[in-house]
Parts: C-alpha cells; structure tokens; sequence
C-alpha cells in the first residue's frame, strides 16, 4: 500500500476524490468495536451528549473510517467520537469507509485524527507519540513530520510523560492546564507532587506555579549536600531534569558537568546559523 503524508490530517491520507469514489458502507452501530490502540483515552461525556444532539438533528456529516474483523465486526480506526455519539443518538447504522490497513496505519490515522483537534488531552497526545516511537521505532523527527508538527512540539509534549502519575492524571482531569504541567517540569523531582498539590489547592495561575518551581530549585542548588557528575553511574536526577530542560528549550544536545560545587553546561551547536539561533533564543528569555 502507498505511503501517504499525515501532517494534513485524515485529508492527507484519503483525499477528498478518493472518498467521493469510494462507496460508503452503512454499518451497523452494534458490530462495531474500539480501536485498541485510540489515542484518545478522555473522551467528554458532555461534549459526546452535545455531538449525539447535533446527529439527531443534521444526521453524521463524516463517515467514520474502519477495518473488518474475521467474526464479521468491524474495528474503529478513526471516528470513535462519532460513534459514540450515534449510539447515544439511538442510530442502527453509520456511514463507513472499509479498509484493510496495517497496525502503523490504523495508529496513524487515528493518532492524526485526535491531534488534529484542538481539545485533546496532551497526556494522550504524549502516549500515542510514545506509541508510535516504541511500537514502530520511530524517532521524534519522524513522529513531527507525520503528525504536521515541529520536533520541538512532540518533544514537548513527551516530556510531560516524566511528570509523576498523581500529577498526570491530575492534568488529564483538568484539575491543571499543560502550562502548569510545564511549569512543574522545571522544579526538582522531589517537590513537583508537593508543588502540584499546593497549586491545585490553591487555583496558582501557570505565573504563580513557574516562581514557586524557580524558588524550589534555588532552594536545591543551595542545598549544601554534594551532587554528582552527569558522567558518574549514579547521575543526579536534578541535573538530568535540568538538561532535559535546557534540551528542549534550545533544542538542541546540552550536558551539564557538576563536580565539587562547580560545573560547566555543554551547549552543542552545528553551523554558525544554529549558534545565533541558539544565541537569540538565550538572550531573549534573559530580557
């Protein structure tokens, strides 16, 4: 099968010509079973509640995607909100494109299908990243280009996953925003649950949250007990939290060698265009 681009959504991987050829199947609700593999692990009863009132009035406007199964099912590759709301509605049967599809495929289109959406949960966004690159081996580059996104974004949206489960699940609970995750991320390992506590406690502004991780790292690095070198078996997980930051803000590979109190941070850079970007990108988060 031809390998078609992603970073245009579902559009990209079945054009409109090719829907409008293809002949649409009426399948019926109840022989159709879940994605194992849907990104979208939050789905909003409320919101399924309002699609389900807009397909009792307007009927489902897309069909939804999915591939037969041996028994005679068939598996949802990309549509699952829909379907959800059409059997809330009390439909028999959804319009339907069949296709035989690979696992890559099936995760991809479905993977694009949530991305694309401005409401999804970024923990599941990093989950189905993390999918894609341990299931098919994918690098972050490649999962960028496929979801339409730069290697920073999905790099970004990874390293939420190293956030503690309470405070993970507390995002997918909308008990904090992304920015607040983000902000736990620069405090020290140790105080980000105890951090995150205090915000949600408290209703802490992203602002709010961001001074409070700074003042927990000043507090660290003034902490008198010894810490160790990045190049030692038993690295400091601070240091470590601290270069996945300075990573990921530059965007590019940066060691920090600590020993005795003293240190230097190793900023790697490939031409001279990347130093200046590098060098602007330093300058104005310092102004």
């Amino acid at each position: 099968m031809t390998r078609r681009g992603l970073g245009k959504g579902l559009s990209a991987l079945i054009p409109a010509s090719e829907v409008q050829a293809e002949s649409l199947s009426e399948i019926p609700v109840s022989s159709i079973v879940p994605n194992p593999d849907q990104p979208r692990k939050a789905m909003d009863a409320e919101s399924i509640q309002e699609l389900a009132a807009s397909i009792r009035e307007h009927g489902v406007l897309q069909p939804i995607i999915v591939q037969p199964l041996p028994d005679g099912r068939y598996q949802l590759i990309a549509g699952e909100r829909r379907w959800r709301a059409a059997r809330a509605a009390g439909l028999s049967t959804l319009p339907a494109l069949v296709r035989q599809v690979s696992d890559e495929e099936r995760l991809e289109m479905a993977l694009v299908e949530n991305v694309q959406r401005e409401d999804i949960n970024p923990v599941d966004e990093a989950m189905a990243y993390r999918m894609l690159m341990e299931r098919f081996g994918m690098t972050q580059e490649e999962v960028a280009r496929k979801v339409g996104k730069s290697r920073t974004a999905v790099a970004n949206t990874l390293r939420l996953l190293s956030l503690e489960r309470e405070i993970l699940d507390g995002l997918q609970e909308g008990k904090i925003t992304e920015g607040h995750a983000r902000a736990l991320l620069m405090a020290p390992i140790g105080c980000r649950t105890d951090l995150y506590r205090r915000a949600v406690r408290a209703g802490w502004s992203v602002r709010e949250l961001e001074r409070a991780a700074r003042q927990a790292n000043t507090a660290s690095q003034d902490d008198p007990s010894p810490s160790v070198s990045r190049e030692t078996p038993e690295a400091d997980p601070h240091l470590l939290a601290l270069e996945d930051q300075l990573r990921t803000a530059l965007a590019t590979k940066v060691k920090i060698h600590f020993v005795n109190g003293r240190g230097v941070i190793e900023i790697h850079f490939f031409d001279a265009g990347e130093l200046d970007r590098i060098v602007e990108t330093i300058v104005a988060a310092a102004t």
